[in-house]
């Protein structure tokens, strides 16, 4: 799916692909039950591209995406902090449901979700106990397990891990040919441990002509909820990358493995599709910090960014 059309209307709006993929999935999908048990329909292989040129960034205009929630998620992975405790203290709920989840099963109290929330900002303690994901992917993109000889032929865990965040940097200064200029978060030995296995799992980068483009493979794609902030995070960690090694940005390349809809999001689906997109939203950042570990909420903006009323869709644990 290239975006583009070579008939007589012009270009298509960049969000067209999507919402294609999305009628494709709708209309000729396999239905399938699926982990969650609220069942799904599904193809299998998907690709989208859309230029990061001039600013350029692919929120979707049919309906509103809070891209403000998706900078911090990707702020947070970079810290490589696991617990929901500083997502919620600035408002963001994306992953309370797990933990929330697990701590109902646990303990068999109907918590409501406020409810829990106050509890992880207000008590530490249950914050560690209950708020934290397990080796998500913050942990393995900056803190990937690295061991070391601890004698007698055995290894111990070292006390800092891999950094593959602070290697790609390195890797696209140094060598920009490069093939490897990649990062993951599916660690096998530590999936069982983790709330959510990554769905958006393994990062590509290229560099070609100054410009830096980005590849996402997104095993698992929830095109309602999901791939709209994956999408935009891939816009936005190939930004930074650019500008902390000194490129323009030049395209993103998203691809999917199991791409699908929910069963429950058949009528939010509709709506959808009877919206037509329009705009084009910029994206900024404002300021250059001396590493990209070092960004801020405030360092990013969207301007010309006037989407269609949002639309609601529950989330399936």
């Amino acid at each position: 799916m290239s975006g583009e059309r070579n008939d007589v209307a012009g270009p298509a709006h960049y969000e067209q692909q999507y919402l294609d993929l999305m009628r494709q999935i709708r209309d000729t999908g396999d239905e399938r039950v699926d982990r969650t048990g609220v069942g799904t329909r599904s193809v299998f292989g998907a690709q989208m591209r859309f230029s990061l040129r001039d600013d350029a960034v692919p929120l979707l205009t049919t309906k509103r995406v809070y891209w403000k929630v998706a900078v911090r998620e990707m702020l947070w992975f970079l810290t490589g902090n696991t617990n929901i405790r500083p997502l919620v203290e600035q408002g963001v709920h994306i992953w309370t449901d797990w933990p929330l989840d697990k701590y109902r099963r646990a303990t068999g109290e109907e918590i409501e979700r406020d409810a829990f929330e106050a509890r992880i900002v207000a008590d530490p303690a249950f914050a560690e106990q209950w708020g934290d994901l397990g080796p998500v992917y913050g942990a393995q993109w900056v803190n990937w397990p690295r061991y070391e000889a601890a004698g007698d032929g055995l290894y111990r865990r070292a006390e800092q891990g891999h950094n593959q965040i602070a290697d790609l940097v390195e890797a696209i200064r140094a060598n920009p040919g490069s093939r490897r200029l990649l990062f993951t978060g599916w660690n096998v030995a530590e999936i069982a441990g983790m709330a959510l296995p990554p769905c958006h799992m393994t990062y590509q980068f290229h560099v070609s002509g100054g410009r830096l483009s980005g590849l996402l493979f997104q095993r698992s794609a929830d095109l309602v909820l999901g791939v709209p902030f994956n999408i935009f995070g891939l816009a936005l960690i190939t930004r930074m990358l650019a500008q902390q090694c000194d490129l323009e940005p030049g395209e993103i390349v998203w691809q999917g493995g199991d791409v699908h809809l929910y069963l429950n999001h058949a009528a939010l689906v509709d709506e959808q599709l009877s919206r037509t997109p329009g705009g084009a939203p910029k994206l900024r950042i404002n300021r250059r910090p001396d590493s990209i570990f070092d960004y801020r909420i405030e360092d990013f903006e969207v301007t010309d960014y006037a989407p269609q009323a949002h639309i609601a869709a529950p989330v399936a644990v």
